[in-house]
């Protein structure tokens, strides 16, 4: 029987190649869509699940609440906070502390190399307490992780760094310097982190080798907080997480007295950490806003092509009627007819399910490209049991109905070829209609949003020049070294200017903390933000003057440049005014004149408000130098750049990087947002597009001799055109009426994400309705035009 099901099956999908090619077509461009979607959510929502105790790991974070009433929100916590977690919370099952590294200079010598070579790491090296290891899950290779970091000067390192410094050398045993300031011992090698872990450290040293890398650093000081701290533990019951925190703010009381109202420290589960976009070092891929919207676009790219399916299997149902009829009559039961539709669809999604994979497996790699992890698209076993779930979910969801409308037939009116008296199924398929093209128009008015949205973030004026300037770490401070390397460079016409600074004018690294103003024995509100910099900072990075004068160069801070948002705070309207007066600052208790203004600059991205800052001198944390070149940088110039730095720090690694490709990943979550909306607004419509044709092809077909007789009748060709066209884009502007304010609303809320951000203007809408229509029009009518020029001769012999 079965047998017999699969041949009809197959004779009527032959016969109606034109409707199964537009089906599987839609189908598997739907399906394909919908688990691109599902491995880019899935990769995310797997972070740090790879942890055994997952459920039961927290860590300590930070909320400073401001006198102004604002508050800040910090991944760190203070490294003592971990001793007394172990020591006096019996909710606590382990604690530990890691201070990571954001960029740590690596000397390795081979025994068959006369010199070093030498590596620099940015951000994936740790020194960290033994404990850790009783947290957080990494597979030991070789060494032990309860005796590996015990000692001094002793490292532990994965598999890949193994192979970058030692090939196939067994790395044990051997020895790396640090920074040119300590040798360290390889006690373990452990294997690479999943790729979907949010705390990539590949070299873990000691916390015993802290004193060698950081000897003014005290581990035991509760008034040091830094982003590069953080405090990790697991709790016995996750259910006890309220009851710790309810216990943090005495503790905060006991090391902060009367600044506890200030230090709020809170727990975070392991699960929140990789989407908390509130705190600087949580770095989230994307924002959890983003994996609900890209989940619900998956979830209408997967409707809209099931509705293509169910408009033509119900569009079709009258050329079938007589089948149907025949089949009831000899003895065929609803449920028969319902399996052999079901099988149909069955058919034609698997064949789509196949192309589908392919068109997965074809697209990763695109895909890949575009994200900053290293290839977080990965088919596996969860996306193949997804696949069949959806293969399931499409059959029943595409075939069910128009099974059960078939199958429910009367046989007597269906073979008398009275099944379209009744119209049932005419208002379903219109409302299908309106719901793809609604669809559409929202994706058209958020594609356009989010492209002007970062066009502007990208071409906004920042305050500063971001073209042609070359950023270089700077590893030693010195001014000896840094002035040699300075004036090595000025000798080079191509080059403008050089500038050594903590930080770039935007960077996401900020630093500071309260000020006294105006001679006032109290501090300020509201915090104030600190670039460090030399004098040529300002020429450097384009940075313009509002009043008074640049400050004098210097090695110590001695006086102070004010940005334009900080006389806004003060109240004060005239830059002159300030000029002359004095402020006290967290790093100079001596009040010290300010000498000029600068207008406002951007210090992080368009997320963000400009926020109250100054320019000092203070040469001792300085960590990169800018350099200005002549138009675009030729090779010439950075083996220029490169040559003067090797000749005055031989034993540092040169590393550079623009600038503008510096400041383009504040915005890397939005170009991913513009090139995923570009694409599933193309497929949304490309889906649509086919069933719209498919329902056209089929109404073409039966009013092939009503266009005859109207032609015979003198009829002209427009308005053939405009009969037949008439319906279909009726449907398609309902569709638009419908969609525009939800789209627009919805935008708008994703603005919200910026300080600074571009309005939703009435000419988006426009142009996306136009987008909308045209594309629909252009649809119907290429099949209108070609019913409409037929030989009406023809038309009238069509049986």
């Amino acid at each position: 029987m079965l047998k017999n099901y699969l041949k009809i099956a197959l004779r009527n999908l032959r016969a109606k190649r034109v409707y199964t090619t537009l089906n599987i077509i839609g189908l598997s461009v739907g399906m394909a869509s919908g688990l691109l979607i599902f491995l880019f959510i899935n990769y995310h929502l797997s972070t740090d699940r790879h942890h055994r105790k997952f459920d039961r790991i927290y860590r300590a974070v930070v909320d400073l609440h401001l006198e102004d009433g604002s508050v800040e929100y910090y991944p760190e916590a203070p490294l003592p906070m971990a001793k007394a977690f172990r020591s006096d919370y019996s909710q606590v099952e382990q604690a530990a502390y890691l201070k990571m590294n954001r960029e740590l200079t690596v000397s390795v010598r081979l025994p068959d190399q006369s010199s070093a070579t030498r590596f620099l790491e940015l951000n994936t090296t740790a020194l960290v307490e033994r404990e850790l290891f009783d947290i957080l899950d990494y597979q030991w290779l070789q060494g032990n992780s309860k005796t590996a970091l015990q000692e001094p000067n002793t490292v532990a390192i994965t598999q890949s760094l193994a192979k970058k410094y030692f090939g196939s050398l067994d790395p044990m045993g051997r020895t790396i310097n640090l920074n040119n300031l300590t040798e360290a011992k390889i006690t373990g090698v452990l294997a690479d982190p999943p790729k979907t872990t949010n705390m990539d450290i590949q070299l873990f040293i000691s916390i015993a080798t802290l004193p060698r890398l950081m000897p003014d650093f005290n581990v035991n000081d509760w008034g040091w907080l830094n982003s590069t701290d953080r405090v990790y533990f697991t709790l016995k019951n996750p259910l006890s997480a309220p009851q710790l925190e309810a216990a943090l703010p005495a503790l905060s009381k006991k090391h902060f007295g009367e600044n506890a109202s200030v230090f709020q420290f809170h727990v975070q589960r392991l699960a929140d950490v990789h989407f908390d976009v509130r705190r600087v070092g949580g770095s989230p891929t994307v924002r959890p806003s983003l994996l609900w919207s890209l989940g619900v676009i998956g979830l209408f790219l997967i409707l809209i092509a099931c509705i293509n399916f169910i408009n033509m299997a119900t569009a079709q149902a009258l050329s079938r009627g007589k089948e149907i009829g025949i089949r009831k009559t000899l003895g065929s039961t609803k449920r028969q007819v319902m399996f052999q539709f079901l099988l149909e669809t069955a058919l034609i999604v698997l064949a789509a399910a196949v192309l589908a994979f392919l068109f997965t497996l074809i697209c990763i790699p695109v895909f890949n490209q575009w994200l900053p992890n290293d290839s977080p698209f990965q088919f596996n076993t969860q996306a193949i049991v997804f696949l069949l779930l959806l293969i399931g979910t499409v059959t029943l969801l595409a075939g069910g109905y128009p099974a059960f409308v078939l199958s429910g037939f009367s046989p007597w009116a269906a073979l008398k070829g009275q099944l379209n008296k009744s119209g049932k199924n005419l208002p379903l398929r219109k409302l299908l209609i309106v719901f793809q093209f609604g669809i559409c128009q929202a994706l058209l008015v958020g594609t356009l949003v989010v492209t002007h949205q970062v066009r502007y973030l990208h071409e906004s004026d920042l305050g500063f020049t971001k073209d042609n300037v070359v950023v270089i770490n700077l590893p030693d401070p010195s001014k000896t070294a840094f002035e040699a390397f300075r004036n090595d460079l000025r000798q080079s016409p191509s080059i403008k200017s050089v500038s050594a600074a903590y930080r770039p004018p935007a960077a996401t690294v900020m630093n500071g903390g309260s000020f006294k103003f105006g001679g006032k024995s109290s501090w300020e509100t509201f915090p104030i933000r600190e670039r460090l910099a030399d004098s040529d900072y300002l020429e450097t990075y384009g940075l313009h003057l509002a009043a008074g004068r640049n400050i004098s160069p210097g090695d110590t801070i001695r006086e102070y440049l004010v940005n334009e948002a900080l006389l806004k705070k003060l109240n004060i309207q005239d830059p002159q005014q300030i000029l002359g007066r004095k402020m006290e600052t967290y790093l100079s208790p001596i009040a010290l004149p300010i000498v000029g203004v600068v207008k406002d600059f951007h210090l992080r991205s368009f997320h963000e408000e400009i926020q109250p800052c100054f320019i000092a001198t203070q040469s001792d944390r300085y960590k990169k130098v800018g350099v200005k070149i002549a138009g675009q940088g030729s090779k010439q110039t950075l083996q220029f750049i490169q040559q003067s730095w090797q000749k005055r720090y031989p034993n540092e690694v040169f590393m550079y990087e623009y600038l503008n490709d510096q400041l383009a990943k504040f915005y890397e979550t939005e170009t991913l947002v513009f090139q995923l909306s570009v694409v599933f607004a193309g497929i949304a419509i490309l889906i649509s597009c086919l069933g719209l044709y498919g329902l056209v092809l089929f109404t073409m077909t039966q009013r092939t001799k009503e266009i005859g007789i109207r032609k015979v009748l003198g009829a002209s060709l427009a308005s053939i055109i405009a009969l037949l066209s008439t319906d279909f884009l009726q449907l398609v502007a309902l569709a638009i009426f419908i969609a525009s304010p939800l789209a627009w609303y919805a935008m708008n809320q994703w603005l919200q994400d910026f300080a600074y951000h571009i309005d939703v203007e009435w000419w988006m809408i426009a142009l996306a309705a136009t987008l909308a229509t045209t594309i629909a029009l252009t649809t119907v009518s290429f099949q209108s035009v070609k019913a409409a020029l037929m030989n009406p001769v023809k038309s009238l012999k069509v049986e």
